[in-house]
């Protein structure tokens, strides 16, 4: 507090002296002469009608100009009827405008490029071209015209250096994003989302219950200067989110909709009924069976009888679509603005009991309460819906064709296999009951203070809440459990409450820029969960309303609390928009680290930048529109752990004694009062450019960082009571190169095609463990090479027939797998094993081309994810006895086709394989096909605005893959609850509708 009263002090004092509005200021670039006479308003869109913001305005041949706000909307003053404004925004073609007689002039540009848009960078906004850390926005258009429900999957392959995962398609599900690689084993590796300036809590919520049409702009923050000024919180990197606010002037109207299908966008087919009884036939043969049936089980052996089969895939699958409506309305006066957006999305999955529901409420107020105080309030609700039972795709690629699906009372079969116990019918969850809700309640409140008699000084108070409750309630009825029901209700509470103090000064003088944030923050997170199960239900009429029917009935409760405490200042300094200073420093306060060690860390970190287009020996390179240097180096923080980690906990457990049930304690967690948080430490090296008029743009960026004191188990002496404890322990390395590439490749006439392209490559490595540099097996961790890897013995065949084995494996057969003997020491052993690649990839790309023609443009994406190994375990096949259904075309060894790809049917050798699989892909993410209405065309209408388009998502995937699809993660157990859902691919159309 000393510390910041200092700095508030020598800032006030700062103020006092004569100072003109530096390029910090809000909107104003630079006080206008005393004889300004004119002001001129108006509005900049792109071409669809949306609001550019943070557009620039400037007057040509001067240093006078403003930016755009929120709603796209400017004002600004001139000198005279013959000044010219010049209209820029990044990604958009400028345009020259003579202000002539005319007070308003409204810009619609079209995709050009340019490094004088402003962007969000963290606690304020800066121009693209004096921004010294990496910063990437989001292409606009991957905000809207997509059917997501999560925003990061609108963004997912068009960043470079952001790897985002859809880990799966089933309807209301997130994704997971890795920002440079991976900076963590054990504490989380997610980048810090800040919405609106607040810090947002996942913890309970998520991504889902941000509505995408309410977003204006999203960045990403990736290098150690960038992410450095959220402290602990930033070592994997940050997104910025702001949604979108109103304007002064009449209501804006909006309408957006869109509906469309969903189906599989790829299927693995089970065997027919032919291929079911002949690979029965031939895994007798090889296991030596001597039954006569054609099929193995009773009910398929009177099914096969009777000519009765089943197609499981079409059973448990339907028609999915997909909708969502949007409506926002957004005013007001000069002194008032309001954004109120309402979203109410409706998802049915291609899985039969898969659904999403969500609706969700926003609505942002700002206010001018006189010339020196602003304040605002936001709050958005939403409310997601995911009940129901589901049915399971896993378990329908299991049965046999000749299973039974109904019993004569039109009840599910739960063993369609009968006698075979262990597989059960993939409907069995469609007779569960089942509701899982969340909601989300976000409200942010600041009050801006900005003196008369200091220019550029401000002061903001931020002050953020948030409580997100779920529920989940589960009856599995007596029909799906042999007659006995079960029952589940879990629920849990989050509250979130964040303050900030934020100062911020600017200054111009001469040459030079000087701009200064401060800032002093509190946040607590407060959750809470409870649990209870029941089973022994003597029927289904109460399911879970009145679990005290149950025979047994078990409880458990969860209760956490933690803090954070920080202070921050940033000073940027410009010298002539051609050199650049940024100095960050950041000190956080965790509760949930150790009672030994300072709970506090301090995170500063340093960025330069060199605009060297404006040197006097860059004026004969007329092919260099703009080229930038910039330097970072810094050290950010992760403290992303359980808070109840660094204090020894116990659990329960209910044991006899005496005769009677008692209650005991054990030891369940050892804390560690030495704990502390990860750092990383990172360098980065980037130069954006122009070339050729706007014609070619981009960034290329190399970056090197380093994890140390890792949160790390280390094992103890279980003699202790526990077998490990969290330490800080290892180090971790990424190195990497990011290249982003913006291209207008021709044009003529109304015809105009323009690409982007991004590429980055990533080299993860595990440095140090344990503090002796050896590797740890058993997790599967190895020094010198990345986090997450797949290791396993190496497949080099199948054993055929007639090859002698015994030196090598002695157990093995023909048919069996054959694996290479790394050690060259005669037998295969576990010492064999090596590893066979990484789960995360070596490099991701994408390619966007756009091509406009009049009013129609056309947008085509490309993703591409190459370098990822993974376990496949829809090909594993062992230990089955002829009892599963497989994959048709997948394959096997016969004696008589000699397959040296896939084993036999009865291999024994097995181990610990997992048919570790190259999971690379390119894929057509999505084509979207828009027509924009000329204003004049749907005037009479009452219109102001008129997009209609068709989008296809997920058209088609490249890949060596063999499966559902590379991507999505397929689990082997046969929960309903399990990941077992395919990617699917989704065609709509929409509108999105602008009224007078």
């Amino acid at each position: 507090m000393k510390r910041m009263y200092v700095v508030l002090c020598a800032l006030m004092a700062l103020a006092g002296l004569q100072a003109v509005a530096g390029p910090g200021a809000p909107h104003k670039v630079a006080m206008m002469p005393a004889e300004a006479a004119l002001t001129v308003r108006g509005k900049v869109t792109d071409e669809a009608g949306e609001p550019l913001i943070g557009a620039s305005i400037l007057v040509k041949g001067t240093g006078t100009g403003t930016i755009t706000d929120f709603d796209g909307a400017y004002e600004l003053e001139v000198p005279d009827e013959t000044a010219v404004l010049v209209f820029s925004y990044t990604g958009y073609e400028n345009v020259e405008e003579v202000v002539g007689s005319r007070q308003v002039i409204d810009v619609v540009l079209r995709t050009g490029i340019t490094l004088e848009q402003v962007v969000v960078v963290g606690y304020g906004v800066q121009k693209k071209s004096d921004v010294t850390g990496s910063v990437t926005s989001v292409p606009k258009e991957r905000l809207s015209e997509l059917p997501v429900t999560n925003v990061l999957q609108s963004i997912q392959g068009a960043v470079a250096g952001v790897n985002i995962t859809q880990g799966s398609s089933v309807p209301g599900s997130g994704s997971s994003a890795l920002v440079r690689g991976v900076n963590s084993i054990s504490a989380a590796t997610g980048p810090f989302i800040v919405l609106d300036g607040m810090p947002f809590s996942t913890t309970g919520g998520s991504l889902n219950d941000i509505n995408p049409n309410d977003i204006a702009s999203i960045e990403i923050l990736k290098d150690a200067s960038a992410v450095a000024i959220y402290g602990t919180r930033g070592a994997n990197g940050v997104i910025l989110i702001t949604t979108k606010r109103g304007s002064s002037g009449k209501p804006v109207i909006k309408l957006n909709t869109y509906a469309g299908s969903e189906g599989f966008a790829h299927v693995v087919e089970p065997m027919g009924p032919e291929e079911y009884v002949q690979k029965y036939a031939d895994w007798k043969a090889q296991a030596g069976s001597s039954d006569p049936a054609a099929v193995p089980n009773i009910y398929e052996q009177q099914n096969l009888a009777a000519g009765r089969t089943t197609d499981w895939l079409e059973a448990i699958r339907q028609n999915g679509h997909i909708q969502n409506h949007n409506l926002s309305v957004s005013g007001g006066s000069e002194s008032v603005r309001y954004f109120i957006s309402g979203d109410y999305l409706k998802q049915q999955g291609v899985i039969k009991g898969y659904q999403y529901n969500r609706a969700s409420l926003r609505s942002n107020i700002d206010a001018k309460i006189n010339s020196f105080l602003d304040a605002g309030f936001y709050i958005f609700l939403t409310s997601n819906n995911y009940d129901g039972g589901r049915a399971n795709l896993r378990a329908a690629g299991q049965m046999s064709p000749y299973g039974t699906l109904l019993r004569d009372n039109g009840d599910y079969e739960i063993f369609p296999m009968f006698a075979e116990l262990v597989y059960t019918t993939p409907l069995l969850g469609l007779n569960t009951t089942r509701n899982e809700r969340s909601q989300n309640i976000n409200t942010n409140a600041y009050l801006s203070f900005k003196p008369g008699f200091a220019p550029g000084l401000e002061y903001k108070v931020n002050a953020a809440y948030s409580f997100v409750p779920t529920q989940y309630q589960e009856y599995i009825g007596r029909k799906a459990n042999n007659l006995v029901g079960a029952a589940q209700v879990a629920n849990t509470e989050t509250k979130n409450w964040v303050i900030e103090n934020i100062l911020t000064y600017n200054r111009s003088w001469g040459s030079s820029n000087l701009g200064v944030t401060a800032l002093f923050s509190a946040q607590e997170t407060n959750f809470f969960s409870s649990r209870i199960n029941a089973t022994g239900f003597i029927n289904d009429v109460l399911e879970f309303n009145n679990l005290g029917t149950a025979s047994s009935v078990a409880a458990a409760s969860d209760r956490y609390r933690s803090n954070l405490l920080s202070q921050m200042i940033r000073v940027n300094y410009g010298y002539d928009s051609r050199y650049l200073l940024t100095f960050t420093a950041r000190r956080d306060g965790y509760s949930a680290f150790g009672a030994n060690t300072s709970k506090y860390g301090v995170f500063p970190s340093v960025a330069l930048g060199w605009n060297i287009d404006r040197e006097n020996f860059m004026r004969n390179a007329t092919a260099v529109d703009a080229l930038k240097l910039r330097v970072s180096y810094g050290l950010s923080g992760n403290q992303a752990i359980d808070p109840n980690t660094t204090t020894s906990t116990f659990g329960t457990a209910r044991l006899p004694f005496n005769g009677v049930s008692t209650i005991g304690v054990l030891a369940s967690v050892l804390g560690n009062a030495n704990l502390s948080w990860e750092s990383t430490l990172g360098t980065n090296v980037g130069v954006d450019f122009e070339l050729f008029k706007g014609r070619v743009g981009g960034a290329v960026e190399a970056y090197a960082t380093n994890t140390k004191d890792l949160l790390l188990f280390r094992a103890i002496p279980e003699i202790t009571g526990y077998d490990r404890v969290l330490d800080n322990l290892g180090e971790v390395a990424n190195r990497g190169l990011e290249i982003t590439l913006r291209t207008q490749n021709y044009k003529k006439g109304d015809f105009r095609w323009e690409s982007n392209l991004n590429f980055a490559t990533n080299r993860n490595r595990i440095v140090d463990l344990y503090g002796d540099k050896k590797d740890d097996v058993g997790n599967r961790w190895f020094i010198g090479q990345p986090v997450n890897v797949v290791f396993d013995y190496l497949q080099t065949g199948i054993w055929q027939t007639g090859e002698d084995v015994s030196s090598v494996d002695p157990t093995a057969k023909p048919g069996d797998i054959k694996f290479e003997d790394i050690n060259g020491d005669g037998v295969i052993t576990p010492a064999d094993r090596v590893v066979l690649g990484q789960v995360n990839p070596k490099w991701i790309g994408g390619l966007t081309n756009t091509f406009h023609y009049k009013q129609f443009h056309l947008n085509v994406f490309i993703q591409t994810v190459q370098g990822v190994t993974k376990n496949n375990p829809l090909v594993d096949y062992r230990d089955l006895a002829g009892r599963e259904n497989l994959p048709s075309g997948l394959g096997y060894w016969t004696a008589a086709n000699q397959n040296n790809e896939r084993p036999s049917l009865a291999f024994i050798n097995a181990r610990l394989y997992n048919y570790p699989t190259d999971a690379s892909f390119v894929r057509l993410k999505d084509v979207t096909l828009s027509y924009v209405f000329r204003p004049e065309a749907i005037d009479k209408a009452g219109l102001s605005s008129l997009t209609l388009y068709c989008t296809g998502r997920n058209l088609y995937t490249w890949t060596n893959w063999f499966g559902w699809d590379p991507e999505v993660e397929f689990n082997r157990e046969l929960g309903a609850n399990t990941n077992n859902y395919p990617l699917v691919r989704t065609f709509i159309i929409g509108a999105n509708i602008g009224l007078k």
